[in-house]
């Protein structure tokens, strides 16, 4: 028997997100139902809207992913109908990388959370309204709907009295931001930390470095509202592009020296150049954002020989069962403000969400479900 469920489906590349009635399949083994809550809108979900990371389309998106159980499969143990939960990524959860703790560097994240749209057997776990197989199992859940079909890999356990509508974001885009800061940059006291782009990962970036001992908080981007976001939330020093020169300005604030840490959340190539060329002795830069596939920047072989390195990042490099749990605690201590980040939609609203997004209204996106599913 299957499960009914209105979803936000994308038909094509460039098309817009149509809310439809789709069908899914009862939870196989390890799979879990969660009746969605609210759902945060990545960049990603975008990307991929557009055409530009090949994930099969027709589908349905989302990976920021807040609920509660209604159905498990006959393996799951970590949770039960009733309990709440944040959705995040999936792994395999056998590979030397899941095995050490590392699931971001799961030998098969790609396939598993982007490409496929499929579950890993390739079976498709959704249907549109005539019957035609949907492409799903977006970051192991497509949670773009009143219901998703999830992994359990993909399911953290959280309190009933999370505040779901603000803390759905958890699952990525936040734990991409603070992660990378306290899993990769690791900023030792005093150190001068550079953020480039204050979007939903660049501003939760700057909630995590505010945590650490960075001496300096340097956020870079072109819309003066979220920079002014930016130092409520703790950065230091701002760079509005849009009057400054990047290199110029990072040379300036570091008195020629360049920067300890630099995390990228732009994705753009030509900022990605500025900032490494930003970079001092013995500095790392982060890759974070997500640009097109083929993406290359050039890169000064000899300028990095004095220590300096260059490190890819998949959603915080975090292991989402302690991370997760560790962000809920800190929000729920006031010390990690993620609903000065958040606007709510109704999930009726999505496309509304997508637009604002893109033109910079718009930080991080949260769509509220009605108790609608049935």
């Amino acid at each position: 028997m299957s499960l009914s469920a209105a979803a936000a489906v994308v038909h094509g590349a460039g098309k817009p997100f149509t809310i439809e009635e789709i069908s899914l399949d009862e939870p196989a083994g390890h799979e879990v139902v969660v009746r969605m809550v609210a759902a945060g809108m990545c960049h990603t979900d975008l990307t991929v809207q557009a055409g530009f990371i090949p994930f099969p389309l027709p589908g349905v998106l989302g990976h920021e992913g807040a609920g509660v159980v209604e159905r498990t499969g006959a393996g799951v143990t970590s949770v039960a109908p009733g309990d709440h939960v944040l959705l995040s990524f999936t792994s395999c959860g056998v590979c030397g990388a899941c095995q050490g703790g590392q699931p971001s560097l799961c030998d098969t994240w790609l396939p598993r959370n982007l490409l496929d749209g499929a579950r890993a057997d390739g079976s498709a776990p959704l249907a549109g309204r005539d019957g035609s197989a949907l492409h799903g199992h977006f970051f192991g859940q497509s949670s773009f709907a009143e219901r998703a079909l999830v992994d359990e890999r993909s399911v953290v356990k959280v309190d009933p009295d999370t505040p779901m509508e603000v803390l759905a974001p958890l699952g990525c885009g936040v734990i991409t931001g603070v992660g990378t800061v306290f899993n990769v940059l690791k900023p030792v006291p005093g150190a001068t930390l550079v953020i480039l782009g204050a979007g939903s990962v660049g501003l939760s970036a700057v909630m995590g470095a505010a945590l650490s001992p960075a001496g300096r908080i340097v956020v870079v981007d072109r819309v003066r509202s979220r920079l002014d976001l930016a130092r409520e939330l703790g950065a230091t020093d701002v760079i509005d592009t849009t009057e400054a020169d990047l290199t110029e300005a990072l040379a300036a604030i570091t008195g020629g020296r360049g920067a300890d840490r630099i995390m990228d959340a732009t994705g753009v190539a030509s900022v990605i150049t500025a900032g490494m060329g930003s970079l001092a002795p013995g500095g790392v830069f982060a890759l974070v954002g997500a640009p097109p596939f083929g993406t290359t920047v050039p890169v000064d072989v000899n300028a990095m020989l004095p220590g300096r390195s260059v490190v890819g990042v998949t959603i915080g490099a975090a292991q989402q069962q302690s991370l997760i749990p560790a962000l809920v605690t800190l929000h729920r201590q006031g010390r990690l403000p993620v609903e000065k980040i958040v606007t709510g939609y109704d999930f009726a609203q999505i496309q509304d969400a997508a637009d604002d997004i893109h033109s910079g209204r718009t930080v991080k996106p949260v769509l509220r479900f009605g108790a609608t599913a049935s």
